[in-house]
């Protein structure tokens, strides 16, 4: 809510640069002169003991010698020294370092201790940290770069964050080339203190960044990433090119940053739930960027309409299409008829709209007019080929003005080489997406899709379980658990695992232990034939694997020679086998049923996974499993279980009626609880879940377990679940009955209803200017809030329509140590008891999340809330820095 704790980084009014040098070919000469060429305005220190000037500037010996302040230190001398020089910023109250030189984590164990005493200082002297081993940064609004590299950056609204430096060179030098240009260019190095979910977090508050390209390797904390990732794509178009996506370059990718790198299938599952674009090359980078990055408006729909003066091109374009998923506009009866009006009558009378070799500009601008104008019609993509009659620069500035002038995203392709250089020029200058090859133009769009589809999963906040879901009985199932784990095991057999299934009402076949084969037919006769029996072994895995499974037993003859069989079999193939006994079961199967697998999987980098997919013995070969990030709520579950091939035959096919998806969209909905809930959990198995027309059930289940350590709930989640437990009921003064839950995304027109309504004097206060209307960047920020780092209490009227008339907000401060809040009500509820009941439950909140203050600034002529938060116990000091505010703080935890 105040200033952006990295702007003193971004945007220095002082830097002081170590090892700064006066014509030498060192890291500090290059960094030093670009600094001076990119025209930077503040002040500048060449620390450099060897001269007395470097270009120009006076030099000193040490930072002790510069007697101002200054914001921001640049470390480019030998690794060596570092150590001291961050001591002696320490002293001299800089906050921020940025440290370009190698030699640490990266660098092996004596590397780590290098590291481990920097950072000790940093956390000492309350510094933060940029690096080490990175290229630097550039921004070119501020007219700074703190790089060692020779590319000419251009302002613009591209953000670029890279793990690597070279990558970072590579890509603008294609930039470059390609006329775009940055708000901020950012070289991340090992992250040894600030990581990506800082840099974003200041990226998706920086106005001069319309979108962000991020290059990674591999992160640190999945929580603070997903919600700093999560936070920016909410506000602007994010694209990812993750590497190590295969095992050998994930053991590449440790080595050369030090990070943890997880599942690439659960990284790619993160990435979807974050609402941003994966790609996986620098040119689909290249070409996600062109796409999203100079998009005006994002299209209502997702499918395009093609403009060609070539058949060929136009067939070969379709086919791209369908390789990607992308569907064509269906041109109506309308559009059609515009289009016969001005097109020859050989034209090929549907889409792709072929306009023929001697096509004008005058033909390709009615055309693409026509197609701009109709709805059925969300994105243009137009394509040229030279031919003997073709004038591609002349119909390239007619692209480009109808371009420009259009809400609807046009794509170009001009294909060739020599003929058409200018053109790709011209639409280089008027920011026209454009592309030397049909499928880069195709798979450009198909980001557009992905970024609209992944923006759609974003905003799915799973609330507590509906529709008739039972209250999971958490204590049954931790007392198993933690039993299991006292005695030294950490698998469970299959009867406890099916009584932590029952705890979070997971549905199974009927069963029982048997210890004798007159058991085991008491068993069968109670449970009704047929059965199975299988063999039950704390120690094995996979009952199938020793041929410890007998099916379909249909009397007591059978079932007797079955244990007995079985007994004798297991102990001749496995003689070390603990054989405890033998289990019973329903057999569940046959005509109509189709096997899954649905499970839990614990990330080393994300935490628990929930996973989908093709069941029954052959699950490796199907090789069709699909994982998803819990919380879950039905649709997520839904999109789990289409992603997979094995979705195909749970429709109605032939013979067979179609399976009853509900009902495993019920069990994903139930496993993801139990992986919220029970954090020790992991790894699950449910294989094979049955499921036909009438429901589905487990008939095997195993679960692995291990201890979690974790300060608060949910800790070893990646993304925090909505938080139900902190809805209640209350009533006011009046005796009005309200609810006072957390924010939602789905409250957007709520609450901008509730800001328009307020009065001139109650937004000045709350914004500190003059807001006329809240803008949808503001309202996204404030109903799309991850609930681990802020939380916002709205309260509503009750109502067959909700009505928002107070909200109370905090955000953590980036030391996770305190926060600082904002409240605003509606001026009809004043003097009702709201603004201390939304308070005080935001203050508990705070301090229930370990938090150890609680400010916030305050106009010095709000009287009225100066003498309420002096009421809710609040001290109340000056701003040192601005005569006009107050800080208002209260102590929550010592």
């Amino acid at each position: 809510m105040s200033q952006h704790y990295l702007s003193a980084l971004f945007t220095p009014q002082s830097i002081a640069i170590f090892g700064a040098e006066d014509a030498c070919e060192s890291l500090g000469s290059f960094v030093f002169r670009n600094l001076i060429d990119a025209g930077f305005r503040g002040k500048i220190y060449p620390i450099s003991p060897k001269t007395d000037k470097v270009l120009g500037h006076q030099a000193y010996d040490s930072l002790t010698q510069v007697e101002q302040k200054v914001d921001l230190a640049v470390i480019t001398s030998s690794v060596d020294t570092v150590e001291a020089q961050v001591r002696e910023c320490g002293e001299q109250g800089v906050k921020m370092l940025l440290i370009l030189p190698a030699g640490f984590r990266e660098a092996g164990f004596a590397g780590q201790k290098r590291e481990d005493a920097v950072m000790q200082l940093v956390r000492h002297y309350g510094m933060r940290l940029m690096g080490p081993n990175c290229l630097g940064f550039v921004r070119p609004l501020a007219k700074v770069n703190l790089t060692f590299g020779n590319n000419q950056i251009e302002k613009g609204s591209i953000a670029l964050l890279s793990q690597s430096g070279s990558i970072c060179t590579a890509i603008l030098d294609w930039a470059e080339l390609n006329g775009i240009g940055f708000s901020t260019v950012i070289s991340t190095g090992i992250n040894a203190d600030l990581d990506f979910g800082d840099y974003l977090d200041y990226l998706a508050n920086d106005g001069a960044t319309k979108s962000i390209l991020l290059y990674m390797e591999g992160i640190h904390t999945s929580r603070r990433f997903m919600s700093a990732l999560r936070a920016a794509a909410r506000i602007k178009p994010v694209i990812v090119l993750k590497t190590g996506r295969h095992e050998s370059a994930a053991q590449a990718s440790f080595s050369h940053t030090g990070s943890l790198v997880g599942s690439d299938e659960v990284f790619s599952a993160a990435l979807e739930r974050s609402g941003v674009v994966r790609v996986n090359t620098l040119t689909q980078l290249f070409a996600a960027s062109r796409i999203l990055a100079g998009a005006k408006t994002l299209p209502k729909g997702e499918t395009i309409a093609i403009i060609t003066n070539g058949g060929g091109p136009g067939v070969m374009a379709t086919d791209c299409a369908a390789d990607m998923g992308v569907e064509l506009s269906q041109l109506s009866d309308e559009t059609l008829e515009k289009l016969n009006a001005v097109l020859p009558n050989e034209w090929s009378q549907s889409n792709p709209i072929d306009l023929s070799g001697d096509a004008a500009p005058d033909r390709y601008r009615e055309a693409v007019q026509i197609c701009l104008d109709a709805p059925e019609v969300h994105t243009l993509i137009v394509i040229l080929t030279p031919q003997a009659m073709t004038r591609p620069t002349d119909v390239a500035r007619v692209i480009a003005d109808l371009a420009r002038a259009s809400r609807k995203p046009v794509l170009v392709s001009w294909m060739g080489g020599a003929q058409v250089i200018e053109a790709r020029r011209l639409f280089n200058q008027a920011k026209v997406p454009q592309f030397k090859t049909l499928e880069s133009c195709i798979e450009a769009f198909s980001y557009k899709a992905a970024y609209q589809r992944t923006q759609r999963m974003l905003l799915q906040v799973p609330g507590k379980l509906k529709r008739g879901f039972q209250r999971p009985d958490k204590a049954t199932a931790q007392a198993l658990i933690s039993s299991v784990m006292d005695s030294g095991r950490k698998t469970l057999t299959e009867p406890e695992s099916y009584q932590v299934m029952d705890a979070f009402n997971i549905p199974h076949a009927r069963a029982g232990v048997a210890n004798s084969a007159d058991e085991a037919v008491e068993h069968a006769e109670l449970i009704g034939y047929p059965v199975v029996l299988k063999i039950l072994s704390a120690s094995l895995t996979h009952k199938s694997d020793v041929g410890g499974v007998r099916l379909n037993l249909v009397d007591e003859a059978e079932v007797r020679r079955a244990y007995i069989e079985l007994i004798e079999h297991v102990s001749y193939r496995a003689p070390d086998l603990e054989l405890h006994s033998v289990t019973v079961e329903k057999m569940i199967g046959g005509a109509g049923t189709r096997e899954v697998m649905v499970g839990i999987k614990r990330d080393p980098v994300f935490g628990p996974v929930i996973t989908f997919g093709a069941g029954g013995t052959f699950i490796e070969a199907f090789d069709d499993v699909k994982v998803a990030l819990p919380p879950l709520n039905r649709k997520l579950s839904r999109d789990l279980i289409y992603r997979t091939r094995i979705s195909k035959l749970l429709g109605a096919y032939r013979h067979l009626p179609a399976a009853k998806v509900e009902a495993i969209e019920d069990i994903l909905l139930r496993l993801s609880n139990l992986a919220c809930e029970m954090p020790c959990i992991e790894e699950m198995d449910i294989n094979p879940l049955i499921v036909d027309d009438q429901g589905a059930i487990a008939v095997d289940a195993r679960i692995k377990v291990s201890k979690v350590e974790q300060s608060r709930p949910y800790d070893h989640l990646a993304i925090h679940p909505y938080p139900v437990n902190l809805i209640k009921q209350t009533t006011l003064k009046n005796g009005e009955e309200i609810t006072i839950r957390p924010i939602r995304p789905e409250d957007a027109e709520i609450e901008k209803h509730f800001v328009d309504k307020l009065s001139s004097e109650a937004k000045y206060f709350r914004f500190m200017s003059v807001v006329h209307e809240i803008t949808p960047q503001m309202l996204v920020r404030f109903t799309q809030i991850d609930y681990e780092d802020e939380m916002a209490l709205v309260a509503v009227k009750n109502g067959e329509t909700e009505v928002e008339i107070g909200v109370a907000r905090y955000a953590t401060t980036p030391d996770h140590e305190s926060c600082e809040f904002a409240i605003v009500i509606n001026q009809d509820y004043e003097g009702l008891g709201l603004a201390y009941q939304l308070m005080s439950s935001l203050i508990e909140i705070a301090r229930d999340r370990g938090l150890k203050s609680i400010f916030g600034e305050i106009l010095a002529n709000n009287r009225h809330m100066l003498n309420f938060m002096m009421k809710l116990g609040f001290s109340i000091k000056g701003d040192p820095d601005d005569p006009g505010l107050k800080i208002a703080t209260l102590k929550l935890n010592d």
